[in-house]
């Protein structure tokens, strides 16, 4: 069987006649925009997340934008990001001439941290943009409280870390994205949660500001043809939130399934020096939206060329920091060393990860890793 990186048509197939009901209904229906499915998916969502205000969109940048419109940020005002991920999470703060401050990341778990963000603040510093990446939430606890000392606004970006959990010192548990002010995530195809096409979601717990995300995403309307704001139009589409509704009921199944891929990945992989399997944090679970390995030594690229010689796909996220990209060089600003950012940058090295991988599959693929490095 040919290994994917993905395999969605795979997933599909154990729910096809689920899925087919739901968006042939949806079809019949013919309420393309805002049907009732987009409705049943907000709520069940919402439970999903413990009661969180949650207001759909169409795509998880969009969710980003949004969500820094909604707390009026102005142009010129800072805000901090992680160099080491995704251009979105610093695309809007451009897009909308704001000041993207990007800052170093942990190098066992590839996050955000309380350290980083503090040496970055400064008079012009208005939020800051932990992202959780490859499906662990970053350090939020003291991020959080740094954030309220200084009065600064937390925007989640959880587009890789839907479904997993975060625990504070005092036994609190919160769903990734549900922390800050607002949590902004993504359901393009290939994420844990992912649609059949592009869609995206805000989150948040104050209702006032639910109210004005909103309004920001439906073109700034209190009501039909009363704008109160700029807003933008940016809709979850009712077949796209069909299809979520249902998959959504086997979130905590893709989950494990990812989770036992990943301990399976561990013990194969295990005692290969030049290698190392990915870290998990104490206070939060790990979805596994990525199998994220450092390669040392410089052999990244050569392992990549082996492993895709032997036919199994590899990815490298993300190749080029942010502070490196050519579309920052002007707006941009790097505090501090971005040493663990470069070093990430040249070593990481994502493995086939997803629902139905099966563990034939991944004997093969780490007995070619370790045909690589000769054990």
């Amino acid at each position: 069987m040919k290994i994917e990186m993905v395999d969605l048509k795979g997933q599909y197939r154990k729910i096809q006649e689920e899925i087919d009901t739901a968006v042939l209904k949806a079809i019949h229906e013919a309420n393309f925009i805002n049907g009732p499915e987009v409705a049943s998916f907000t709520k069940n969502l919402s439970a999903y997340l413990g009661g969180a205000h949650v207001i759909p969109c169409a795509n998880g940048t969009d969710a980003l934008q949004i969500a820094m419109m909604a707390l009026d940020l102005k142009p010129g005002d800072e805000v901090i990001v992680p160099s080491f991920t995704y251009v979105a999470t610093a695309e809007v703060i451009g897009l909308l001439q704001l000041k993207p401050v990007m800052v170093d990341v942990d190098p066992v778990h590839f996050n955000i941290t309380k350290a980083n963000i503090e040496q970055a603040i400064g008079p012009k510093t208005k939020a800051i943009v932990p992202v959780h990446l490859f499906g662990q939430c970053a350090d939020m606890e003291p991020i959080l409280a740094l954030a309220k000392e200084r009065g600064l606004y937390v925007i989640e970006d959880t587009a890789q870390a839907i479904g997993a959990v975060y625990k504070f010192s005092d036994g609190t548990q919160k769903q990734a994205g549900t922390m800050g002010h607002i949590g902004c995530t993504s359901f393009f195809p290939s994420k844990n949660l992912g649609c059949y096409g592009d869609g995206g979601a805000i989150y948040t717990h104050d209702s006032v500001l639910a109210e004005r995300i909103k309004m920001v995403a439906n073109h700034g309307q209190v009501k039909k043809y009363v704008h109160r704001y700029i807003g933008v139009n940016s809709r979850l589409d009712t077949i796209q939130a069909a299809v979520l509704d249902i998959k959504l009921k086997y979130l905590d199944q893709y989950s494990a399934a990812r989770q036992a891929a990943a301990d399976w990945y561990d013990q194969l992989l295990s005692g290969i020096e030049g290698l190392q399997t990915p870290e998990r944090a104490m206070n939060s679970t790990h979805v596994f939206h990525q199998y994220t390995m450092l390669i040392k030594n410089g052999k990244r690229n050569a392992l990549k060329q082996h492993l895709e010689a032997a036919g199994i796909p590899a990815m490298v996220y993300y190749p080029v920091p942010l502070n490196e990209q050519e579309a920052f060089h002007a707006i941009g600003a790097v505090v501090g060393s971005l040493k663990e950012t470069e070093l990430l940058c040249a070593s990481v090295l994502s493995l086939p990860m997803h629902t139905e991988l099966t563990e034939e599959q991944q004997i093969f693929i780490t007995d070619t890793i370790k045909s690589f490095f000769k054990l």
